[in-house]
């Protein structure tokens, strides 16, 4: 009886011991609040979406540093698609389906946006892009916002710089050639560039699109020269942009203005691969580290971005994307911190009346989520000497020539004067 009774005693000490044993762990961490996304990790959109990821996972591990979001740390799930539109849809359906996440953004380029759009609004979810032309004039959809500087006339945004420094050179250019890539970039930009064509009153002698396949040039910028237009606009993704700078040296044209919304001189790998064949061209930009582009933040993540660049085998600047990759996560941390909610509709309603504070400064969304104010920029590649990182380290190379309160320095024209021969 007494062993028995010892038993029973040893038993319910242990019991007890591991009772408190329990009482005295730890909670299980929270779940892992999930963002999911496709991005262009290989393909011709690489480039662009690497540098974007990037600054993404910089965001994540800042959240996360801070305590994360509602108590939880958080997630990006992400996968490649290849740079291939054909991809997205099935990437958000497995995000949504099979790995349950929260919310869902865009990765990046209007191709790879306007593939997701139908999922997002079938699943009714919160939708933020990154660097999407004028995607929601199609699909009117309430819960989509665009983090890109273009403005509620996102189409002629990309080359409104363009037309109004042309505008007031003396004499005036009278006539102008418009290419375009036949893909969804490539024709908004370009129906904005015809749209600011006419408001600058310039005569439009040439405007064709090409097969985005296409790898020769030359005929293209031969049929173009042989109207001989004072000015040029090209809308074109990486590397047709690349295949176009390259044809329009082989075959020596020399119009008194040219660029307009060419993706791809951006990225530091398409910068150097051309080098002094950039001198003179006008494009557009979104932001560069100048003085006047000195958000909060934006330099002290350029400064994390570039530790990381090396080992992560992207762009080595980062002058371009991640700014805009981190303020796109600044604004749906923000939603979910202010609302303490996960609901796409409560989200998406606070953030179409609020304006956030990001890296790339004051965001506040307008008319079909695209920004209420427009702030693209012009810049042109000026008295480049040759093709290293440091010929574009310097930012006197790349000019900021609109809008007038972020100029660094003027234009120089006609074209052939900055070719420098």
């Amino acid at each position: 009886m007494k062993t028995r009774l010892v038993s029973i005693i040893r038993l319910a000490l242990s019991s007890l011991a591991a009772a408190l044993i329990l009482i005295a762990a730890p909670a299980k961490a929270a779940d892992p609040i999930k963002i999911g996304f496709g991005m262009s990790l290989t393909g011709p959109l690489a480039a662009n979406g690497k540098m974007s990821l990037v600054a993404m996972q910089i965001w994540e591990d800042d959240i996360n540093a801070k305590g994360g979001l509602l108590g939880r740390p958080v997630k990006l799930v992400y996968y490649d698609d290849q740079s291939s539109p054909s991809q997205v849809p099935g990437i958000y359906a497995k995000l949504l389906d099979i790995d349950k996440v929260d919310l869902i953004i865009s990765g990046y380029a209007s191709t790879q946006i306007a593939a997701a759009m139908p999922v997002a609004i079938q699943k009714k979810k919160l939708f933020i892009s990154l660097f999407g032309t004028g995607i929601n004039e199609t699909f009117n959809y309430p819960k989509y916002f665009s983090m890109i500087p273009n403005g509620p006339t996102p189409k002629p945004a990309f080359t409104r710089g363009f037309f109004k420094v042309a505008e007031v050179q003396k004499p005036k250019p009278q006539t102008i050639a418009i290419a375009m890539a036949d893909a969804e970039f490539g024709r908004n930009a370009c129906e904005g560039a015809h749209q600011n064509a006419q408001a600058s009153g310039f005569k439009i002698v040439y405007e064709k699109s090409y097969p985005p396949s296409t790898t020769d040039f030359s005929p293209i910028v031969r049929a173009i020269q042989a109207v001989n237009p004072d000015l040029m606009v090209v809308c074109s993704y990486p590397l047709d942009t690349v295949g176009m700078v390259k044809a329009m040296h082989e075959v020596g044209f020399k119009p008194k203005m040219w660029g307009g919304a060419m993706v791809g001189l951006q990225a530091t790998v398409f910068k150097t691969q051309l080098g002094p064949l950039l001198n003179g061209v006008v494009n557009y930009e979104t932001w560069l580290p100048v003085k006047s582009m000195e958000f909060p933040g934006s330099l002290e993540l350029l400064k994390k971005y570039q530790e990381r660049a090396k080992s992560a085998g992207t762009d080595p600047l980062g002058y371009y994307m991640p700014v805009w990759a981190y303020a796109d996560l600044q604004v749906l941390g923000d939603a979910i911190a202010a609302t303490k909610s996960l609901n796409d509709d409560v989200l998406a309603d606070y953030i179409r009346k609020t304006t956030f504070k990001t890296v790339v400064g004051d965001v506040k969304f307008g008319k079909q989520g695209e920004w209420a104010e427009e702030r693209t920029l012009a810049a042109q590649f000026q008295n480049i000497k040759g093709n290293g990182i440091d010929d574009f380290r310097d930012l006197t190379t790349e000019v900021i020539i609109y809008p007038p309160q972020y100029k660094s320095g003027e234009v120089i024209y006609p074209y052939e004067k900055a070719l420098g021969k």
